[in-house]
């Protein structure tokens, strides 16, 4: 070996050398962790998996039509637009009172007049009156905010209490109660109602290939998602790609599909393993084949060497796996009484495994990072324990859930051999693929903008191949569950309201000019002035949009309640804000995305209804809520915070 390649084989194969630190480039990993909504990210699956562990509803569709509608409307699109509004370097807090004051607005504009009654107006001209006089409140919110120098809280303070008093004085005044009018009622009912209250209910939706269509449109997702992981992280072969990989690759994907098929037409414990192994000799072919054919061939990969991070968050991660197991396996998985307030036994066991089980996890993350400082080989070693713990805890749920021994009848939980069996075996693989790729090529060293951009598409596709996917299997029922009398989920027009709203907020604020404006004015206004930026007109056009998803939100409530409790709305600010927070919003301003609103507002969503769901004692909600958020929160700055530290 050349001196040079002994030199090479000697450094910590992803640590970047010389230059600034500043300008070190960073890894796949390394940006997709500094960004802000990752924590919340991780908070919405690891909350979800929780509570999916210990209550039934979770695992359902009826259960995912209520976790979706709670956060959908008004907290998921008022999140958003609060998010935007925070970015910006602002507060609204009358963002609550005016969905409540918006909503009461549009029944008294179209409720027929008389005594006790309305302006009569037809619902084609009062809503649209509607928005104009919400954006006009948000502007002036803006104005005043820009003109006084005044804190925005100060503001929009007096504005939530003078919108709760006329929302109570104008109704008791009108209509001589606190609750507002009916607005089906109201000309033009008919068509609106469509647009803001319509529902899919699922079980009248039949489709027999909605089972394959489903898993075709999440195996290409998930497919797509390694491959882009993949171009994105390993070096591209400078020679130009060598064809001899190309047969190689397009062999293993062939057989990966066979064995997937092997799975599916056969029966039996002998089926499952010969799917199962074609499987993962298919994808460990199909990820050399790729190497060979897109990527550098790896210079030298140093020995194995055990430091003490490495050594002691290893350890101590493989002790807490086992430690979840050894609970899980010693208690009683079936014993319903109660323990320890506010646990059943087998909520405890479920907790306990949970989370001596994701700690395990955590810590072998944490000694994976620490590996990657040393050398490529050491950094192998442990994502071969990570992949075997995943494997051995597989195997464990597999076992432990085929019912209770003592009772024929027991079938065990279907959703822990099913599912939870499958991702974590298919996790397992990815991993052992990943460790093959870094053991034989070249990690990147330099931004590659052809290869992020090819990962970026592939990205793009799979999340629009795994929403459909989503969509279909939520939407449609097959013969054999309505004969099994599966419980109906209805799923409201509000969840397409907000995740068109979430997408839009997204696009505006990463990919326009305004959204670099709202960046800029949140984190130095009068720097960002002074390069020309229309701080103020930026600022009051936030405020604008918040007043603008308050009166969505609105109509979103009028139609669906039909009438309007003079009270509603007031307080729920402080609910946005949270979830704008838990999203990864700094409250200072300058930091944030408006998909972190949107994932805080699902944070929030599956620890309110989860606590019911769990049949937990609901006296203590709010606590267990307080301490759910607070956790999401301190993660979510310790996620950042490491990933910041990180340097190639």
């Amino acid at each position: 070996m050349s001196d040079t390649s002994t030199a090479t084989a000697e450094r910590p194969s992803a640590v970047y050398t010389g230059g600034d630190e500043r300008l070190a480039y960073r890894g796949i990993f390394q940006r997709l962790f500094i960004r802000p909504e990752i924590g919340a990210m991780i908070g919405v699956v690891g909350l979800w998996v929780f509570f999916w562990a210990v209550a039934i509803p979770f695992g359902t569709a009826n259960g995912a039509s209520n976790l979706i509608d709670f956060a959908s409307s008004p907290l998921g699109i008022m999140a958003v637009a609060v998010s935007m509004l925070m970015v910006g370097g602002e507060f609204d807090l009358s963002a609550g009172a005016m969905t409540g004051a918006m909503g009461i607005l549009v029944i008294m504009l179209s409720k027929a007049a008389g005594e006790f009654g309305g302006l009569g107006l037809t619902l084609w001209i009062a809503i649209p009156l509607s928005l104009v006089v919400a954006l006009a409140i948000g502007w002036v919110n803006g104005f005043l905010v820009e003109r006084t120098k005044l804190p925005s809280f100060t503001i929009t303070l007096g504005t939530y209490y003078v919108l709760w008093g006329a929302k109570l004085g104008f109704s008791k005044l009108i209509v001589d109660q606190v609750q507002v009018g009916d607005i089906r009622d109201s000309d033009g009912h008919a068509f609106w109602v469509k647009i803001f209250a319509s529902s899919w209910t699922r079980n009248d939706h039949v489709w027999g290939p909605r089972d394959t269509v489903y898993f075709v449109a999440l195996m290409l997702a998930i497919a797509l998602v390694v491959l882009a992981a993949f171009e994105m992280h390993f070096e591209r072969r400078r020679s130009g790609a060598k064809a001899v990989g190309l047969p190689v690759f397009l062999a293993g994907l062939g057989g990966a599909v066979v064995g997937i098929v092997i799975l599916h037409t056969t029966d039996g414990t002998s089926g499952n393993w010969l799917g199962a192994a074609v499987i993962a000799a298919g994808t460990i072919v199909t990820a050399i084949g790729l190497g060979t054919w897109r990527y550098e061939p790896i210079h030298g990969r140093g020995p194995v060497q055990f430091s003490g991070a490495v050594a002691k968050n290893v350890g101590i991660g493989l002790v807490g796996i086992a430690l979840a197991i050894v609970i899980a396996w010693r208690m009683d998985a079936y014993n319903a009484e109660e323990f320890i307030f506010p646990f059943t036994k087998q909520g405890f066991r479920a907790t306990l495994f949970i989370f001596f089980g994701g700690a395990g996890f955590v810590f072998l993350f944490i000694g994976q990072a620490a590996a990657r400082r040393v050398n490529t080989t050491t950094r192998c070693v442990v994502n071969a324990a990570l992949a075997a713990s995943l494997v051995v805890l597989a195997f464990f749920v597999r076992w432990e859930s085929k019912g209770d021994p003592t009772d024929p009848n027991s079938v065990g939980s279907v959703k822990f051999r099913t599912e939870a069996f499958s991702v974590m075996l298919g996790l397992a693989l990815v991993i052992v693929a990943w460790t093959v790729l870094s053991l034989m090529f070249e990690e990147r060293r330099a931004v590659d903008p052809q290869a992020n951009k090819l990962g970026a598409r592939m990205l793009m596709l799979a999340a629009v191949l795994t929403t459909v996917g989503m969509a279909v299997k939520l939407l449609f029922v097959v013969q054999r569950e309505l004969d099994a009398g599966l419980a109906p989920a209805t799923f409201s027009v509000r969840t397409l309201w907000f995740l068109g709203f979430t997408a839009v907020a997204v696009f505006v604020l990463g990919k326009t000019r305004f959204g670099s404006w709202t960046f800029a004015v949140g984190g130095n206004k009068e720097a960002a002035r002074q390069v020309g930026v229309p701080a103020a007109r930026t600022k009051t056009q936030l405020f604008m949009l918040v007043a603008g998803a308050a009166w969505l939100c609105g109509m979103l409530l009028a139609f669906r309640l039909n009438t309007i409790q003079a009270n509603t709305g007031n307080g729920e600010e402080f609910d946005y804000i949270i979830a704008a927070v838990v999203g990864g919003t700094l409250l200072t301003g300058g930091y944030g995305t408006a998909l972190g609103g949107a994932l805080g507002a699902m944070i929030v969503s599956i620890a309110t209804l989860g606590i019911p769901f769990s049949r937990w004692n609901s006296d203590w909600a709010k606590l267990f809520l307080g301490v759910i958020l607070l956790l999401a929160m301190l993660a979510n700055r310790s996620i950042r915070t490491k990933a910041e530290g990180m340097r190639r």
